[in-house]
């Protein structure tokens, strides 16, 4: 954080810097008269999610005419920050941000604000001190703690109806974490394991560690439990689909596979992921991945772009709606939805569990 902060620093005093390419990619940047200008200021749009929340916004601007300048940091917070220094000396007012860290959203609102701008953030939380930046900042995304129970209430769901699988209720685990304190893999965790235990169920942690959100990494983690913990396990849980689908991977390669799937998977151990890719909808059909739960990538797109856009087009009043989701009226659990000064200011898009009854996997 320290070698953050320079940069920052180093950034405000040299503000006419030229753009530093930094990994990041252009559409549209200038515009005619009267156009709105909007920039994306994306983690890294590697990961499946980010891709489909890029994609979405590149749509959404086109519908409304609006000039689109697309960044990706690379999952470096230095880089995005110079992205951000870079486009406000452009003339850039108004951003739609997934932030590589949540403790950098402070300093980039207030850079944001001193030019008269307006952002909105998804997929990683900004602090609740950098909403409280001005009212014109926003929070657009689904509270992570709520996706973590949807995956363990699909854990349990598959138990209570193969109960011969978890021998007096006990979930022996491999859990694959993304990217260790990002407040996703930390609150899905804690979701997970809260409703697996509301549920009755004991469980018994066999594995746990990162494999950062990919699924190369995933299958490399998974091929070296199987081999040291092989009949040991009854369930993979992952944190993103992309994980998800490198365990299913590395368990038919391993020879974890039955003929019969009635049981909603062909692999002899069940694996659940986060996020309902298209990639992870297509494995289940398969009967390949158990389950999934969607973190709708669209939806939050949707509501970040809107309340941007409003803000650009002067049409945004307190308590709008964006793209289809209401503010939040009330606090939860999760910051920074857990404060009241600004709950006002929260979209809270919600999770959806995913299984094969589900309509989310019938229409897609």
């Amino acid at each position: 954080m320290k070698k953050l902060a320079l940069v920052l620093a180093a950034l405000i005093a040299l503000g006419g810097m030229a753009f530093a390419s930094g990994g990041g990619q252009s559409s549209g940047g200038g515009s005619s008269s009267g156009q709105v200008q909007i920039a994306l200021l994306m983690r890294n749009i590697d990961e499946q999610f980010l891709k489909d929340y890029s994609e979405s916004v590149r749509k959404l601007a086109a519908e409304k005419n609006v000039a689109l300048n697309v960044q990706d940091a690379r999952s470096d917070g230095a880089t995005q920050l110079t992205q951000l220094q870079t486009l406000l000396n452009q003339g850039y007012k108004y951003f739609v941000i997934v932030p590589c860290v949540s403790e950098l959203s402070e300093q980039m609102n207030q850079l944001i604000q001193a030019k008269g701008g307006a952002a909105a953030y998804s997929n990683i939380q900004p602090t609740v001190d950098a909403l409280k930046v001005g009212k014109n900042f926003f929070f657009a995304s689904s509270p992570e703690f709520v996706g973590g129970r949807y995956q363990g209430q699909l854990i349990a769901d598959y138990f209570d109806k193969n109960p011969g699988k978890a021998p007096g209720k006990a979930v022996n685990m491999l859990l694959i974490l993304g990217q260790l304190g990002h407040p996703a893999q930390v609150n899905r965790e804690a979701g997970l394991l809260a409703e697996l235990k509301t549920r009755g169920y004991t469980v018994n942690i066999i594995a746990r560690d990162t494999a950062n959100w990919t699924p190369d990494q995933s299958q490399q983690k998974m091929d070296a439990w199987i081999a040291a913990y092989r009949g040991k396990f009854n369930v993979v849980a992952a944190q993103n689909d992309g994980m998800a689908l490198g365990a299913v991977e590395s368990l038919i390669q391993n020879g974890f596979t039955k003929s019969d799937s009635s049981d909603g998977t062909t692999l002899t151990v069940p694996v659940l992921g986060i996020d309902a890719t298209q990639d992870a909808i297509n494995s289940m059909k398969e009967n390949k991945l158990y389950a999934t739960v969607l973190q709708d990538a669209v939806g939050q797109s949707a509501s970040a772009f809107d309340v941007v856009y409003q803000i650009a087009s002067g049409t945004y009043k307190a308590g709008n709606a964006a793209g289809g989701t209401p503010a939040a009226t009330t606090p939860i659990d999760e910051a920074p939805a857990n404060d009241a000064s600004i709950i006002g200011q929260c979209y809270l898009v919600p999770f959806v569990p995913v299984d094969k009854n589900s309509t989310y996997y019938k229409t897609h």
